[in-house]
């Protein structure tokens, strides 16, 4: 199989042997690692498909759960889909990974199956009370391919939701975060329709995530992904965080990533991160 998220490696050593010139760009990734040196020991390596995004932030995000998340627990979870699916018939053109030309009943069945898978490997992993423990869990659920595309599926129609709800309560005059209106405010998604095509139905096929669908991710986990932008040093960008006014209540979670488009895992804190 192939290694989704690779062993830990010394972050100064990594650092090193991925950026030898002394170009004005390595010069700055490197005083960026030195930077994130002082709050992190290591990195681990995250797969380069388009779904590095999603991967990162969910491996991060179970690998420091001690809890199911609220939105996880509601009992009507597993009829989004269906429920959905009732209302905006433009759905059933949801992309499955790798099968396209399915009937809207097995559209809604598969994506009920993974936020259901979802919900278990979330409850059993957060109910592992050594940390040590729980990481392996981590490691080893993303050793499983099926069940690890299973589980971005899961998060991209979340993800479908908030925005749908977010576009609804902007549209009935009630108070979005700014985001949600540069979401809406692209020419490939000035809609939920648009969005799923363009843009959702593409993450792990054709693209990643874009700038303004961390947001939503964030959004959708209720998690602030705060993220190290290498190419950002020097610069007030270089530690962003999504969302830029994080709840008080939401756990955080810290990527790294050299170009916003690929993102790696810093790991093991050298000293207590706070916001």
């Amino acid at each position: 199989h192939k290694v989704s998220v690779a062993a830990e490696m010394d972050i100064m050593e990594y650092c090193i042997k991925e950026w030898r010139g002394n170009t004005p760009v390595a010069k700055r990734m490197k005083k960026g690692y030195e930077a994130v040196s002082q709050k992190f020991a290591f990195i681990r390596r995250v797969r380069g498909d388009n779904y590095c995004a999603l991967r990162a932030t969910l491996f991060q995000a179970l690998s420091q759960a001690t809890q199911l998340p609220v939105w996880l627990q509601s009992e009507d979870l597993a009829m989004l889909p269906e429920k959905l699916l009732s209302k905006y018939d433009w759905i059933k053109q949801w992309q499955l990974k790798q099968k396209q030309g399915r009937k809207m009943g097995e559209i809604s069945d598969e994506i009920k199956e993974y936020l259901i898978l979802l919900k278990k490997k979330w409850k059993n992993i957060s109910e592992i009370k050594a940390a040590n423990e729980r990481q392996e869990a981590c490691d080893e659920l993303f050793k499983n391919e099926e069940e690890e595309y299973s589980l971005y599926e899961a998060l991209k129609f979340l993800m479908l939701n908030t925005a749908i709800e977010l576009y609804n309560d902007d549209r009935n005059g009630r108070r979005v975060p700014v985001f949600s209106w540069l979401l809406f405010a692209r020419d490939t998604s000035s809609n939920p329709c648009q969005l799923m095509h363009n843009h959702l139905n593409q993450i792990g096929h054709s693209g990643g995530l874009e700038q303004v669908e961390m947001f939503l991710l964030a959004y959708t986990l209720r998690y602030t992904i705060q993220v190290y932008r290498l190419y950002k040093y020097s610069t007030d960008e270089f530690i962003t965080l999504y969302p830029n006014d994080p709840k008080e209540d939401w756990p955080v979670v810290t990527l790294i990533t050299e170009d916003d488009r690929h993102y790696n895992i810093p790991v093991g804190m050298c000293q207590e991160t706070v916001l």
